[in-house]
Order: structure tokens, then C-alpha cells, then sequence
């Protein structure tokens, strides 16, 4: 009887998703997977003793609110609509075919387009790169936009982490950046955008994802991502910076986050020292109290990036990252392991422990240097590490875990943790250290917050849930650093 009642369930379920396939034949797969998941049976978890459902639990009883929370929260300056959609399927409607991947700085062609996603693609890494073809990238996105599967979302990296902070209602929050009218009919209501940044036309991003497993003539992905780029003068261009700035001194903010610096990489030389000396000073001008957290983005200029790391570093109280980002600054800035050329995997734990420990211990804040830099939260797929100077922050045991399971519910579309759709990848043993500082940890799901302390800097250690099959891998960065925000307390703690 149970056999045959599930048999039936199945039935009416599938007959249901036939019905809205015929009637809405052009609705995203994304969207469709997701629709199914919503009204199939929930699979039952795991055994509560298997290591997700074991570390899940652990972090629900470790996530709790800061005492002392933010008000208001300014953010900018970065902003776009995302057109997402399949990169396979959008390189073979351009009629492109698979070649030998090869990473470019910058996009001159749809030959190099080609390269470059394969390139990234076959190390299942996100990247992001300009486009410097006008007309080329127009013809490009008109095919991406009216594709079938395209969707369109609220992009830029200030976009997406000002949506994070505008799901939690007792939140205020600004954003300033180049607000087209698509963009402004993708934002939350809750959202207040000045008049000033307010533009005629949209500026787009696209977004080519890949599927873990999905192959492109030779490639084959290791782990789902996408590849980003555009055309994108605005931002470019960091034409909001000053209206971003103005806007403050009225809106009163705890705290300012401050994104978009990679967008200046197809600008010129002159034109970037200006910009970042800009940027320094505006935040210099900040009246005390207002803390500013700089959101990074995948860049390949070194000169810029290093620029950044010696002149805006010190400005900022807390920086977020993911692996690309923080090897290329080590590189650009002779930090530790720069004579790596890439990750090889999943990213050494002791390694990028390493380098956040210089990032501290050489541009943050301590007693003989004027630096604001406090705070590092980083992530990679299977893990992240919350690095913070001693005696300037708490609860971040429990940011680092709201992160870490923001990541894995963003990526499955689901509310909760489903034990059953995520997968602990994370290495079962470590070294939190590859200098003489470093201890041998093994990993307990029950226990999922590693601590260590390293000469007056403190390390939060946490695997990551993976989604096994994610609906939207765009914006989990950003979501991670909005989350691990919101339960961040700042000011002074024994």
C-alpha cells in the first residue's frame, strides 16, 4: 500500500512539472530544478550521526546574534545586472569551438573569450575579466540576453552584498553605485538608492556558469563555478565613489562597504593612482567610529593590486577574499608562498594561513603602524578561515559559521542546511601553520570551529557543507562576507 501510494505521489508530481514545462516551455532549467526540489517528498537526512548532519547541528547551536548589532550599513560602489546562463551552451550559439584553454588579463576577442573560460573552467575557478571590444561585447550579450535560459539578477558585488543585509529588517541600508532601470526593478524596496546614482541604462554583466562534470571539448569541470565579464565603463570607472561618499555623511552609518576596486583594471595607469588615492582619502575623511570593509574581486594586474595592498590595506578595518584573490595579492606584494603559481586543488590550510597571518602582521594594525586592517574573513569551496588582530572583534566563532552555512543553503536554494544535498569536503587532518607555529589539527564535525592563536592574531577555522548540486554559484562571496558581517561585533574585547 505504501508502494503504491509513493508510486502515485511520483506520478501526480511529475504530471504537475509536465504541466508547467507545456505552459512555460522557456522557464530556466535553474529555475526548474529548483521548482522540483520545492515539491518532491523531502528526502530524509542523513543518519543524525553522519558527519553533515553532525556539523550542521553543531553550527545551529553555535550561530547566535552579536550583542551589540549594526544599524545601518552604506555600501558601494559597484553595481550591474547579472545575466547568468550556461557557458557551454552560450560559447557553441556564438559558434565557437573547444580550443586549448589560456588565461587572458583582458578580452580583445571571442577567440579570447573562448580561451579564457576554458582556461578557468578545467580548474573549476572563478574568474573575472574586462572586455575591452565595445561592439563585440554588445553582440555578445544581446545573444546571452535573449537566450532561452538566461536569467537576470541584481550584480555587482555592493548590489548583491547590500540584498544580504537588506534580508535582515532591522537593517537600513544605502547603496550607491550606477542603478539602471532594470537593476532598480531587481532590488529590494528596502533598498535606498540616492537619486544621484540613479542612471539611464543598465549596466550588464555575464555570467557563464559550468556544472561540475561538464566538458568543453577536452575540459571537464572539477567543480561547478562561472566565469565573469564585461564591458563596464561605470564601474570601471568607480563613477559613484563620489556621490557614495556625499551620501554618507547624512545617512550615518556603523559600517561601510567599500567594493568594485577590480572593475578599474581596464583603465589606464594614471587614471587608477588617482582613483586609489581617492578612495584613501574619502575614507580618511570617515568620522571615527564608522568601520569600512573592502570587498576584493578576481584581479591579474599586479602593479594595481599591490598598489592596493600598501595604500588602501591600512585604510580599511576588515578585508574579504577568496583563494585566487589572496595568492595574486601575495604575489603582488612578495608575501608568503607568491612563488606558487596557482593552488593545486582544494588550497593548503596552512598556506592561507600563512599568507592572512603576514596580511596582518604586516599591513594591520599594531602598536608601531597607523593601520585600521583588523579583520580577514576568507573562503574557498570547502572551507573558510576568519583571521582577526586580538582584543577588536567577538563572536566570530559564530561568524564564521553563519558564513559557512550561508554558502551551502545560497548555493542548494533551500532555507536550511538538507543534510542529504551537501557534502563535507573539507581535509579530515591539516597544518594550521607551514612555519615552525604550526600544530597538526584533525577535523570533528561535532566540534566544527577550529581556534588557533598566532602572535596576537586569532584563526576561526570551518568546513564548508558543499551543495552537491547548486542551483546558483554567482554571489555566494559576497553572501558569505555580508553574513559573517552581520554576526561580527567590532570595538574593543579582552
Amino acid at each position: 500500500m505504501a508502494l503504491w501510494r509513493g508510486s502515485a505521489l511520483a506520478g501526480v508530481l511529475a504530471l504537475a512539472l509536465g504541466c508547467v514545462f507545456l505552459l512555460e516551455p522557456q522557464l530556466p532549467g535553474s529555475a526548474l530544478r529548483s521548482l522540483w526540489s520545492s515539491l518532491r517528498p523531502a528526502a530524509p537526512n542523513p543518519a543524525p550521526d553522519s558527519p553533515e548532519g553532525r556539523l550542521a547541528a553543531a553550527w545551529d547551536a553555535l550561530i547566535v546574534r552579536p550583542a551589540r548589532r549594526w544599524r545601518r550599513v552604506a555600501v558601494g560602489v559597484n553595481a550591474c545586472v547579472d545575466v547568468v546562463l550556461s557557458g557551454v551552451k552560450l560559447l557553441q550559439a556564438l559558434g565557437l569551438s573547444p580550443g586549448s584553454g589560456r588565461d587572458h588579463s583582458v578580452l580583445h576577442s571571442q577567440a579570447h573569450l573562448e580561451e579564457a573560460f576554458a582556461h578557468f573552467m578545467g580548474k573549476g575557478a572563478a574568474a573575472e575579466r574586462f572586455f575591452s571590444n565595445q561592439e563585440a561585447f554588445r553582440d555578445i550579450a544581446r545573444v546571452a540576453s535573449e537566450f532561452p535560459d538566461a536569467q537576470h539578477y541584481a550584480g555587482g558585488n555592493a548590489a548583491l552584498i547590500g540584498q544580504k543585509f537588506a534580508a535582515s529588517s532591522d537593517l537600513e541600508v544605502l547603496l550607491c553605485g550606477p542603478v539602471g532601470p532594470k537593476l532598480q526593478e531587481l532590488l529590494d524596496d528596502s533598498v535606498f538608492v540616492p537619486p544621484e546614482s540613479l542612471q539611464a541604462a543598465d549596466e550588464f554583466h555575464l555570467i557563464l556558469e559550468y556544472q561540475a562534470g561538464e566538458e568543453w571539448g577536452q575540459v571537464r569541470a572539477p567543480h561547478a563555478n562561472r566565469f565573469i565579464f564585461s564591458h563596464d565603463l561605470s564601474n570601471g570607472a568607480m563613477s559613484a565613489l563620489e556621490v557614495f561618499m556625499s551620501s554618507l555623511e547624512e545617512f550615518r552609518p556603523d559600517l561601510v562597504v567599500l567594493s568594485g576596486l577590480h572593475m578599474m583594471e581596464g583603465q589606464s595607469r594614471e587614471l587608477q593612482r588617482k582613483r586609489l588615492l581617492e578612495v584613501v582619502a574619502s575614507i580618511s575623511d570617515l568620522p571615527a567610529g564608522i568601520l569600512v570593509h573592502l570587498e576584493l574581486a578576481s584581479m591579474t594586474n599586479q602593479e594595481l593590486m599591490g598598489t592596493i595592498v600598501h595604500q588602501v590595506f591600512p585604510a580599511v578595518t576588515s578585508l574579504g577574499l577568496n583563494e585566487q584573490e589572496l595568492l595574486f595579492l601575495s604575489q603582488a606584494a612578495s608575501g608568503p608562498h607568491s612563488s606558487l603559481s596557482s593552488w593545486s586543488g582544494i588550497p593548503d590550510v596552512g598556506m592561507v594561513s600563512d599568507i592572512l597571518f603576514w596580511i596582518l602582521k604586516e599591513h594591520g594594525r599594531s602598536a608601531g603602524r597607523a593601520s585600521a586592517l583588523t579583520r580577514v574573513h576568507f573562503h574557498t569551496l570547502v572551507y573558510h578561515i576568519l583571521a582577526t588582530v586580538d582584543g577588536h572583534w567577538a563572536n566570530q566563532l559564530a561568524a564564521v559559521a553563519a558564513g559557512a552555512r550561508v554558502a551551502g543553503t545560497q548555493a542548494c536554494a533551500t532555507d536550511t542546511i538538507d543534510a542529504s544535498r551537501v557534502s563535507l569536503r573539507a581535509p579530515s587532518e591539516f597544518l594550521t601553520s607551514h612555519s615552525g607555529a604550526g600544530v597538526r589539527v584533525t577535523l570533528n564535525p561535532s566540534e566544527p570551529v577550529v581556534v588557533w592563536h598566532r602572535e596576537g592574531i586569532s584563526f576561526h577555522f570551518t568546513p564548508v557543507l558543499v551543495c552537491k548540486d547548486p542551483v546558483r554559484t554567482v554571489g555566494l562571496g559576497d553572501a558569505i562576507s555580508a553574513e559573517g558581517l552581520l554576526y561580527s561585533q567590532a570595538g574593543p574585547h579582552p
